[in-house]
């Protein structure tokens, strides 16, 4: 280059000047405006490279349901309607990027559709979530919406929900922009009946209000707080690509489905009609819609950013049976593998399984409820156990005397077993010593 040629962009050609510096290299300079543009492409590609990472993970929503039956036993619509619904999430997600490959005389730019579970407590709405998010392979966060408050009040705010999103993607953006949120216990933020003295709902209709935005798709902002090589700077996670999964017991919005579905009579007296038989309340959840939520006390405009409405149905005594030992994480394969670990081998009879599912079910704490009356019925056993190393089998059994029907656990002993591995021998007495003045 002559030197009477004005230094020049390799990549737009602009000349320097005092308002357009240039950055020079061994080969060549680069202007500002370039540096951006390359920025973004940059940027753009490690989008993308995100989308390759995570795009051999997507299956189809039958490979989805298959999964889940091994750890959920039951919930069959549920688990249809969650396969479906995070498959064509991620699916946009993946071709979000791409030409489309259906002309349809403009660009069709699809919307997220989060999910709106209700249903029992302990019907495992918490661990399809999870272990969806676990064979997805994304970032997933749960957040108690009990602690949530209004910004201002002493409590975790909105922004804390992503916050932990953020942690569960160790601190990546992209990758945290790919997760699943988890609203647990959203039956509690429903609008509170106004009494005789004004409060403020602080933890109720106006958690639903500032979730709103978060959950539609809004740019969150979350300080650097704890993370090293901080300076104060901010990180901004958009979150129209999160999924968002609310689930809530609902208690009592039976009643409003019923009272909807058969409205209560006027007429009284010998002529009357007979009043109808309430239906269960698996069959009133499957008539469940908006308006019923409404009623609850959740705001509109909070329902209408939860197109996807799915219900978990009540376990009965033979849905209990198949949790205890069909599931991949069945309870009692558990028991078994921390008796295993002991060398004792753990047995239970069909009386003793069928005496703990009436148990649960009595209590009304769904799958809950088997840990329960299984860890009442053998912690005895795991308290004494390891100081007895003669104990090969126990035998969890059903046993009925006077006092009724009860638990009992059988052991099998071997006197010629030696010591559990890394107990030690007792010391020997200690000699007595006396002062002699």
């Amino acid at each position: 280059m002559a030197d009477s040629e004005k230094p020049c962009c390799s990549f737009c050609g602009v000349e320097k000047s005092l308002s357009v510096p240039l950055i020079a290299g061994n080969q060549g300079r680069i202007c500002e405006a370039c540096v951006n543009l390359a920025h973004q492409v940059v940027s753009s590609w490690g989008a993308r490279r995100k989308s390759q990472q995570l795009a051999p993970q997507l299956r189809t929503p039958m490979a989805y349901k298959q999964l889940l039956d091994e750890s959920v036993i039951g919930q069959e619509s549920a688990k249809e309607t969650l396969a479906v619904a995070v498959y064509n999430h991620y699916l946009r997600l993946l071709n979000s990027d791409r030409e489309p490959a259906c002309r349809l005389g403009e660009q069709v730019e699809l919307e997220k559709a989060n999910i709106l579970m209700a249903g029992p407590s302990g019907t495992g709405k918490t661990l399809l979530v999870r272990t969806l998010a676990r064979t997805l392979g994304v970032p997933f966060a749960t957040a108690d919406a009990t602690t949530l408050t209004q910004a201002g009040y002493v409590g975790d705010d909105v922004d804390s929900i992503i916050a932990r999103l953020l942690d569960a993607a160790s601190g990546d953006v992209h990758l945290a922009q790919w997760g699943i949120v988890y609203i647990d216990e959203v039956d509690k933020l429903a609008r509170r009946g106004s009494g005789g003295t004004a409060v403020r709902d602080i933890s109720g209709e106006g958690v639903q209000q500032a979730l709103l935005k978060m959950i539609e798709g809004s740019e969150v902002r979350i300080a650097k707080t704890g993370r090293r090589n901080e300076h104060g700077e901010e990180q901004v996670v958009d979150t129209r690509n999160i999924l968002f999964i609310a689930g809530g017991a609902f208690a009592g919005l039976e009643e409003l489905i019923g009272s909807r579905l058969q409205p209560l009579a006027s007429d009284i007296g010998f002529l009357a009609a007979p009043r109808p038989v309430q239906p269960g309340i698996n069959e009133l959840l499957a008539a469940l819609l908006p308006d019923d939520l409404h009623g609850f006390g959740l705001i509109p405009e909070f329902i209408g950013r939860f197109p996807v409405i799915t219900f978990l149905q009540e376990l009965d005594h033979a849905t209990l049976l198949r949790i205890l030992s069909e599931p991949r994480n069945a309870l009692v394969k558990q028991y078994q593998q921390l008796f295993a670990y002991q060398g004792v081998t753990l047995e239970v009879t069909p009386a003793a399984l069928d005496f703990i599912a009436s148990q649960a079910l009595q209590r009304k704490t769904g799958a809950r409820g088997l840990r329960a009356a299984l860890e009442a019925a053998l912690q005895p056993t795991m308290f004494s156990m390891p100081s007895q190393p003669g104990v090969r089998r126990c035998t969890l059994t059903l046993v009925e005397d006077a006092a009724g029907e009860r638990l009992e656990v059988l052991r099998s002993l071997d006197e010629t077993a030696p010591p559990v591995s890394g107990e030690r021998p007792p010391l020997p007495a200690a000699p007595r010593m006396t002062l002699d003045l």
